[in-house]
């Protein structure tokens, strides 16, 4: 079971975007107000450009339904907010309804957290009556294979790896092989962290990939784009970067309890179209839980 919600994590974090506080201030809608609530979307790095325009319909709208308290104004947002993360396409998807095998890739840049996460996700798989295979595609680091070993063994599920310096596609190839032959059903393939800036290494990773979706046919195929909340802004620019350069299909955002502004998850929506799958509340193999539309914007403004 999924200890805690969104909605309850975030309630427990201090540094939201704070509007709860704002609205209750008081039920005046004056230019301050506007101008608070504009700067408080900013600094919970939602973007200036998108910020204003979030802002512009909110007011646009309140106008139009003749609402005059600060009250009512928190509940345009919400429908604004639902409206807008609503037209992304699989948001919230639930990657564990098919009865088909499955491959997922998870990518990044280094210290998002993939290693983790990926054990967490093959757990919530195992949770669902799932036989999950953890696939040791980070070559380039010891650690991270060893790393992925111990949570295997923690959480009983089986780690396909190679010795370091191998290759990567070799590795999954291997792992797509065993599942073939009864061994699993449901892949999670941890990749090596990337600069995303460095056509090289996305050129390499782009070859594991289109070498494991060859061997799958037949398999939802997935590759998420693993973030960390805590960047910001930057996060935006790797996801821009990442989906140039690969056919991203979703994004998992970390250390969400950390930073909970949000921010960052409205912009990947709204500029890149790109839905949010899974969201990172805390440490434990427990607390990655599929995103809500619902609960993240309650936990957001309340």
């Amino acid at each position: 079971m999924v200890l805690g919600t969104i909605k309850e994590k975030l309630a427990k974090v201090k540094n939201k975007l704070g509007i709860a506080n704002l609205i209750s201030k008081g039920t005046i809608l004056s230019d301050s107000f506007w101008e608070e609530l504009e700067e408080l979307l900013i600094q919970g790095d939602v973007g200036i450009d998108y910020s204003e325009d979030l802002v512009r319909e909110v007011k646009d709208r309140t106008k139009r339904e003749k609402i005059q308290t600060q009250e009512e104004v928190k509940e345009i947002l919400k429908e604004v907010l639902r409206e807008k993360l609503g037209r992304v396409e699989g948001m919230g998807k639930d990657l564990l309804a098919t009865e088909n095998k499955s491959l997922v890739v998870l990518v990044g840049v280094n210290g998002t957290g993939k290693t983790t996460t990926a054990a967490k996700l093959a757990r919530l798989a195992k949770g669902r009556g799932k036989r999950p295979i953890l696939v040791a595609a980070d070559t380039f680091r010891a650690a991270a294979t060893e790393q992925l070993k111990t949570w295997g063994e923690r959480l009983n599920i089986k780690v396909i790896a190679r010795e370091p310096g191998s290759d990567p596609a070799s590795v999954v190839f291997d792992a797509i092989k065993s599942a073939d032959a009864g061994g699993g059903d449901f892949l999670v393939v941890d990749t090596a962290g990337r600069i995303h800036t460095k056509k090289n290494l996305m050129d390499e990773l782009g070859k594991v990939i289109r070498v494991a979706y060859k061997e799958t046919p037949g398999w939802e195929k997935n590759v998420l784009l693993v973030l960390d909340a805590v960047t910001g802004q930057n996060g935006l620019l790797q996801a821009k970067t990442f989906g140039e350069a690969l056919d991203l299909t979703g994004v998992i955002l970390t250390k969400y309890d950390n930073t909970a502004k949000g921010g960052i998850l409205l912009a990947i929506a709204e500029q890149l179209n790109i839905p949010i799958y899974y969201v990172g509340l805390g440490e434990g193999s427990e607390d990655l839980v599929p995103f809500s539309v619902d609960e993240f914007i309650n936990g957001l403004l309340e």
